[in-house]
């Protein structure tokens, strides 16, 4: 089989689960950047719903990124991030789909896009999505201080899975706020949670390789076509 090959762009919380997973699993991919035809029918043509990762490994095709990484974890060898328990792999997927609907929307689709992408790009944040989105963001810090109280170095335990690398991406993008810096430190654990993963071979190897960060150009649309208001 040859290489897989992800295709997205470089600053995408969500393809970068998907490249921490490979890298974690020390599976050769290649990345292929979508930037220049995000939303044009070579984008669509691989992703209908104008969205990014997809997963392309030799004539399979996939996206939704958690569908991706658990093909990833199954597909190559290397560690596992998947709990063999059932009760631990209901629990990690809780997590994979609290990430999707309560973190992500609110650390990054709100707070993140308002604070960096949109001014990057010349565009005034809008300060109502900022503060509705912030009380739900202390709500997801707080479940994650209480489900860390365990003591042990990851969510589920001992145990490094897929729901760890899931949530890394948002609370990184989240940490270049002032909103998050102000935040972080109410949550101790957490942030122990956040420093150990920060720190880890895995992340350093990816960050190692990511190129500086620039402008997400096509999200100047985002601002016309699906940016909240309130």
């Amino acid at each position: 089989m040859s290489d897989p090959i992800v295709y997205g762009f470089p600053r995408s919380t969500f393809v970068n689960i998907v490249r921490m997973v490979l890298t974690h699993k020390e599976a050769p991919y290649a990345f292929h950047d979508l930037e220049p035809v995000m939303g044009k029918p070579e984008h669509l043509a691989l992703h209908p719903f104008d969205r990014v990762p997809i997963f392309r490994h030799d004539d399979f095709t996939v996206y939704e990124t958690s569908a991706i990484v658990s093909y990833i974890d199954e597909a190559f060898a290397g560690p596992k991030l998947t709990p063999q328990d059932v009760r631990a792999r209901a629990r990690m997927n809780q997590w994979i789909s609290a990430i999707n609907n309560y973190y992500y929307p609110y650390m990054i689709y709100h707070v993140t896009h308002e604070r960096l992408v949109f001014p990057e790009l010349g565009i005034a944040s809008d300060e109502k999505v900022v503060a509705h989105a912030l009380p739900k963001v202390e709500v997801g810090l707080g479940v994650l201080e209480r489900a860390l109280a365990h003591g042990e170095d990851y969510l589920l335990g001992a145990e490094l899975s897929l729901a760890d690398f899931y949530l890394l991406p948002s609370t990184f993008a989240f940490s270049l706020t002032e909103e998050g810096k102000t935040l972080y430190p109410k949550f101790p654990a957490f942030s122990r949670w956040r420093e150990r993963m920060e720190n880890h071979p895995t992340t350093k190897k990816l960050r190692s390789i990511l190129p500086p960060r620039e402008p997400i150009f096509h999200a100047r649309e985002w601002a016309n076509s699906h940016r909240p208001k309130y």
